[in-house]
């Protein structure tokens, strides 16, 4: 089990990656009032030291009211957040890795420790027209931002009822105008806007990821798309506007997405859009994500075969992995120098940790 096939190098335009895995992206409200800190510079500077191939920070919120539900989850906007991503980008690339901001809205997703917002939370049945323009703007905005302050890429977070997300789910979307509709792909209209306002500003060169899930947090079994057709009309807008890279989320990347094929949800996508994808979900661990959430730990896995052999059938292109590189900086140079014996279990406490 040396697993040679993932420390191939990656290239997509200007993104160039020494390796597959990447590291996913996790809250961890380590940002007091939105601003990131040095600590935050050297938690990502060591995960670069790992050799990680790609790192994708925390949600990081857009220049919205109510973009995020904690405090101390990081700003992409203002010039002392912006400065200091500039500093952790910095720091990242000497220690010659590669790094994405995760730029998001939480929409109205419940707040976990008490702290609410300054203003009514945003989602697609509350927001008027001009509030939906704006934060379209907004995200441009932030895009633009990274681009300028030497990030290799950006992410779009798209997935688990956040509010990309809560356009694109009929049980979030109630509208019945341009951003609403019956069908998936009336409902990923403000996704496409989105990207089309990134490309506009940015151009073409800005490597852009999209993360989607069927999933929520809020429902397990949600599904936005329940076949293959669906998933065409759900996907293929999304690329011609001009996604690269979708980061497909799923709680168990093992789980065939539709009846009748193994292919999980990164599989789908990449077949139905011929672009790359990114598999994520459970990597390297026993239990899923979820579940840290609520306190638990999980058991180390060195037995990663299956995604081998999925990653060498040509299902998808780059994994993300989360906890595992969480809980231990240099769990990719472990997995490259097959310490399996070395490899952490997760102890749920590292959620709040800032190493």
């Amino acid at each position: 089990m040396n697993y040679a096939s993932f420390f191939t190098p990656f290239q997509y335009k200007g993104l160039h990656l020494k390796n597959r895995f990447v590291m996913a992206p996790m809250t961890r409200m380590a940002s007091p009032d939105g601003i990131p800190t040095q600590a935050v510079a050297d938690y990502y500077a060591r995960r670069a030291a790992g050799e990680v191939g790609l790192i994708l920070t925390e949600g990081t919120v857009i220049d919205r009211p109510a973009s995020k539900n904690e405090k101390d989850i990081p700003n992409f906007y203002g010039a002392a957040a912006l400065a200091a991503w500039k500093n952790v980008v910095e720091h990242v690339h000497a220690q010659h890795g590669v790094i994405a901001p995760q730029i998001w809205h939480t929409g109205d997703a419940p707040g976990m420790t008490g702290w609410m917002p300054p203003a009514p939370k945003e989602n697609p049945s509350t927001m008027s027209v001009s509030d939906i323009e704006a934060t379209i703007a907004a995200f441009a905005s932030a895009a633009k931002s990274a681009q300028e302050a030497g990030f290799d890429a950006i992410e779009l977070h798209g997935a688990h009822a956040y509010l990309i997300d809560e356009f694109f789910w009929d049980k979030t979307n109630p509208r019945t105008d341009d951003y609403g509709g019956k069908t998936i792909k009336e409902r990923s209209r403000f996704a496409t806007a989105i990207i089309k306002a990134i490309r506009a500003a940015a151009g073409p060169d800005l490597v852009i990821i999209l993360r989607v899930s069927q999933w929520k947090a809020t429902d397990y079994n949600a599904k936005l798309v329940h076949n293959p057709k669906e998933m065409e009309d759900w996907i293929i807008p999304l690329a011609e506007a001009g996604v690269d890279i979708f980061h497909a989320s799923q709680r168990r990347y093992w789980e065939p997405e539709f009846e009748g094929s193994d292919l999980n949800l990164a599989g789908w996508i990449k077949k139905v859009s011929g672009q790359p994808t990114i598999t994520v979900g459970s990597v390297g661990l026993a239990g899923d994500v979820m579940g840290a959430f609520s306190g638990e730990g999980s058991e180390v896995v060195t037995d990663m075969r299956e995604l081998e052999r999925r990653f060498q059938r040509g299902d998808f292109d780059l994994v993300a992995v989360g906890r595992s590189i969480l809980q231990d900086p240099n769990w990719v140079k472990k997995v490259k120098e097959e310490q399996f014996d070395q490899l952490m279990a997760f102890d749920a406490a590292s959620m709040g940790r800032v190493y």
